[in-house]
């Protein structure tokens, strides 16, 4: 049995890891080595090529890193992977990849902040249009892709909230229309959610978040068809946004518990959600989990697990009421990432959409009275009594 053909837990822990290493290690090494030397120019020049597998400069490729790219290629079943030094970097070099002056985008509007920055200023700056839809409106979605484009944007459960999109109906439509389909998977992982199965043609991640899952690496990847791959690894060889090798260690290590943490964090988020729902201090919650989530059919239908991302609003409706409960949370912290350990929580003014104004967050949808609520691993009973006293 090869272990390529293992299920998700087991290829979290040997993909890209089956062999033994230099001098017969049985963990990935961390190779700083910032050039890889040749005594045999004629190999030297294969290498150079890509006629023969090997390493020439870190900014290209990296044994470490390369590690790291192949663990995700096999758990979201790309034919290629490349990676980044951070989540946006995948993401901006990918975009600017791909497109050029005249092209179109569609996306929607709840996309990251950043994300949402590159669609409003930096991508029109270059002469690329941008069309952004409401995000739950899938007929203008498909509507708007069929007058064509170049590339089709989603992102899904998407931050901060937690709205969910039907990746295998917009996938169609987009593929009629002859675009590109990214997929940000952050949120999902690979555990909850596969969107090369349901038809994407790309899916990055911002690997800072539940594929490191300890806070301590900055990474983006992106995987799919070695032809797309390949034209996104030439523009990100060039601007040099590299990873860098120790976080491409870190995540190794990290992704080897992510099924582990993703289900147990799913767990903790269902029950979280649920008590958040009844609760008298609590205005609203967001979580696919939930049958009254107006995207929970199409979550149970393309989702393996809700995720461990929830957010709330506090009643009250207004940003100082979210900023009294989070002052007074215990076992949270209030920080600007996600997908970690331990529960991480905030405000989109300081996290998800810190780039955006007010008004501007207001016209994605955003309440000022939203708390994004990352779930940790910890005993959700915990959990659950922390929210309470800092709710009441």
């Amino acid at each position: 049995m090869s272990k390529t053909d293992c299920k998700l837990g087991t290829k979290t822990v040997w993909a890209g890891e089956d062999r033994l290493f230099e001098g017969n290690a049985t963990q990935t090494p961390v190779v700083h080595s910032v050039s890889f030397g040749y005594d045999d120019m004629e190999q030297w020049m294969d290498v150079a090529l890509g006629k023969q597998a090997g390493h020439i400069y870190s900014r290209n490729t990296n044994p470490t890193v390369s590690v790291f790219e192949e663990k995700l290629r096999q758990l979201e079943g790309g034919e290629a992977a490349t990676s980044a030094s951070t989540g946006m970097a995948i993401i901006s070099n990918t975009l600017f990849s791909l497109l050029a002056p005249g092209d179109r985008v569609v996306s929607v509007k709840d996309t990251y902040g950043g994300t949402n920055r590159l669609f409003t200023e930096f991508l029109p700056r270059q002469n690329v249009n941008v069309t952004l839809c409401e995000t739950e409106d899938f007929d203008a979605i498909e509507a708007e892709v069929a007058k064509g484009c170049k590339i089709l944007y989603l992102e899904t459960p998407t931050n901060p909230t937690i709205k969910i999109l039907d990746l295998e109906r917009l996938a169609k439509a987009g593929k009629a229309a002859g675009a590109i389909v990214i997929v940000d998977n952050t949120f999902a992982t690979p555990i909850n959610q596969n969107p090369l199965k349901l038809g994407a043609d790309l899916v990055l991640h911002s690997a800072t978040k539940y594929l490191s899952g300890h806070a301590d690496a900055l990474g983006g990847i992106i995987t799919g068809s070695k032809e797309l791959i390949s034209k996104i690894y030439a523009y990100r060889e060039i601007v040099g946004g590299t990873m860098h090798p120790m976080a491409a260690y870190l995540m190794i290590r990290g992704m080897k518990t992510l099924k582990l943490r993703v289900e147990k964090q799913n767990e903790n988020a269902m029950e979280i959600a649920k008590f958040l729902e009844n609760h008298p201090g609590v205005e609203r919650v967001f979580y696919p989990g939930l049958e009254n989530h107006p995207g929970h059919d199409v979550a149970v239908k393309q989702m393996s697990g809700f995720g461990g991302m929830l957010s709330f609003m506090v009643k009250g409706n207004t940003y100082e009421d979210a900023c009294r409960c989070l002052t007074r949370l215990k076992i949270v912290r209030r920080a600007a990432n996600l997908g970690s350990v331990e529960t991480i929580a905030g405000p989109p003014a300081t996290t998800s959409h810190v780039e955006c104004t007010a008004e501007e967050r207001a016209a994605m949808g955003i309440p000022e009275s939203l708390i994004r609520y990352s779930v940790g691993i910890e005993d959700v009973e915990d959990l659950k009594a922390d929210l309470d006293q800092a709710l009441s």
